[in-house]
């Protein structure tokens, strides 16, 4: 029964007064049970918790090793006076002494992970000509004859609730009677999303396709052959030695893993660029049958993409951005129904789309959970985690003390899934409304926009002058597997309104 109580949430819907029968004149009510988020902060993992502080001593390595040899350095030259050095010295054993100490410096420079810098990042807004309110929707998917009265009452429903505003973007290709997704539709508008957002990020940095040594594409529902990352170099004219990759089948979540593998890459090839295209193509998602787990695409994907420009060079570090400072991925798929929570899949008609099943709220609770549980120890202050050991040592009884996140960070990007997402996450992080200000926001202009969405959430909060210098942002994104991702960027300045920007409104 407490299983139960954990997984659902119970509404008292009031139905008005019954109108016939033997109880007419009285008023009834009707309860609904729905799915919802894990108590997740109500228990802790603690193979999680373990799990993050294996991460935080194997990074810390080398910054340990470095104090140790200083001091172990330090104590030998104290035991001789500069006199007993300049007679005991000649000009030989200088140099030698200089070059031994340049070596070791060397080595311990190239041993030492390089750090990730973000330069900067572009994000696409289409032309307005795109834009579609609520209405405008609902009247050109009953216009268009492909769903039943009950679909249509069921969209319209879903979109009142979604918190999705009126100025969203979509394909009005997909309105068509009959329509069918195709190749040419989406490879038509991954190539529009994509080569838009490149080209404000190659205008705002001033960088030439021919310096970029890595590529890294995600698209999560379209892939083709050739790869969109082939299209992006046929387009841009990208070097024949460049190491492009294509991230296809990941969901929302694979705009994290991107990075993931493009910090790896970067740290094997010092001193290169990495560009990371993050992408979506609605037109071939979009469902036209009558079942509603795959209506709910529908409802919340919009158009979009991100280009992040990224670069392992220490003389990059005066003009980035930001640098990367930890990234953790959870990956849910042993368990079947994570596993199942998100795919695509035919309806009994042949129809295919997105279907997202009702346990997805619950699973994507539980790898969030994993996620910020083995996050924890490598961004709480020391006091934080002092608190909750003891806690968990000595009150083994009582409900375990959770650290508050609030203090590792200034900012959050949440992925913009759904208001009733976004909503269930603040609560059980215990997070302010300044913190979910950039995702609800994002959510109501822009929509869903799969794995771009934390980087319009991040242009949101630089639009608005929030991002100062050394400010830490936390942007987490959930996708189809199930994953759940984080990663966590400081500001190395303060980063105010760009000049490009999807919020600004003379773009």
């Amino acid at each position: 029964m407490a299983r139960k109580q954990e997984r659902f949430s119970t509404d008292i819907v009031n139905r008005g007064v019954e109108d016939s029968g033997p109880n007419a004149g009285s008023f009834y009510f009707s309860v609904k049970v729905r799915p919802r988020l894990p108590d997740f902060l109500s228990s802790v993992n603690l193979k999680y918790v373990k799990l993050g502080y294996r991460y935080l001593l194997g990074h810390s390595f080398y910054f340990l090793v470095a104090p140790l040899l200083t001091v172990v350095f330090g104590v030998e030259l104290r035991k001789h006076s500069w006199e007993d050095l300049y007679q005991k010295c000649d000009l030989t054993d200088a140099l030698f002494m200089l070059g031994l100490l340049g070596l070791i410096l060397y080595i311990y420079l190239d041993l030492t992970p390089r750090s990730i810098y973000l330069v900067d990042f572009a994000c696409y807004r289409p032309p307005d000509e795109l834009k579609i309110s609520k209405e405008e929707f609902i009247e050109l998917a009953r216009k268009c004859g492909d769903f039943s009265d009950s679909a249509i009452e069921f969209q319209q429903r879903v979109l009142k609730n979604s918190g999705i505003g009126d100025e969203t973007y979509l394909p009005r290709a997909v309105f068509r009677p009959g329509y069918k997704t195709s190749l040419k539709d989406g490879r038509e508008e991954a190539a529009a999303v994509m080569f838009g957002a490149i080209n404000d990020l190659l205008a705002a940095t001033k960088i030439r396709p021919k310096d970029i040594r890595i590529l890294v594409v995600n698209c999560g529902f379209l892939n083709t052959t050739p790869s969109l990352s082939s299209m992006v170099v046929n387009h841009f004219k990208f070097k024949h030695n460049i190491h492009s990759f294509n991230l296809g089948g990941m969901g929302c979540a694979a705009g994290v893993t991107a990075i993931d593998l493009a910090r790896d890459l970067l740290l094997a090839y010092p001193g290169s660029y990495a560009l990371v295209v993050s992408a979506e193509a609605v037109t071939h998602t979009w469902y036209n049958g009558d079942d509603a787990d795959m209506l709910l695409a529908n409802c919340f994907f919009r158009m979009g993409a991100a280009a992040v420009l990224l670069s392992s060079s220490r003389l990059e570090r005066w003009r980035s951005k930001y640098e990367l400072k930890q990234l953790v991925r959870t990956h849910k798929a042993m368990d079947n129904r994570s596993y199942k929570s998100i795919q695509i899949r035919e309806d009994a008609q042949g129809k295919k789309g997105i279907s997202v099943s009702k346990d997805v709220i619950e699973v994507g609770g539980h790898a969030l959970k994993a996620n910020i549980t083995t996050l924890g120890p490598l961004v709480l202050p020391v006091s934080e985690q002092l608190h909750f050991f003891t806690n968990l040592l000595f009150k083994k009884k009582a409900k375990p003390y959770i650290p508050d996140y609030k203090l590792a960070f200034e900012h959050v990007c949440i992925l913009a899934t759904s208001k009733k997402v976004l909503d269930e996450i603040q609560k059980n992080l215990e997070l302010t409304e300044e913190y979910m200000e950039a995702s609800r926001k994002t959510l109501e202009r822009f929509g869903n926009t799969s794995s771009s969405s934390i980087w319009y959430e991040l242009a949101y909060l630089e639009a608005n002058s929030r991002i100062n210098s050394s400010d830490r942002i936390w942007q987490i994104a959930f996708g189809s597997g199930f994953k759940c991702n984080s990663v966590v960027w400081k500001a190395l300045r303060n980063n105010g309104k760009p000049k490009l920007s999807p919020w600004v409104e003379e773009y």
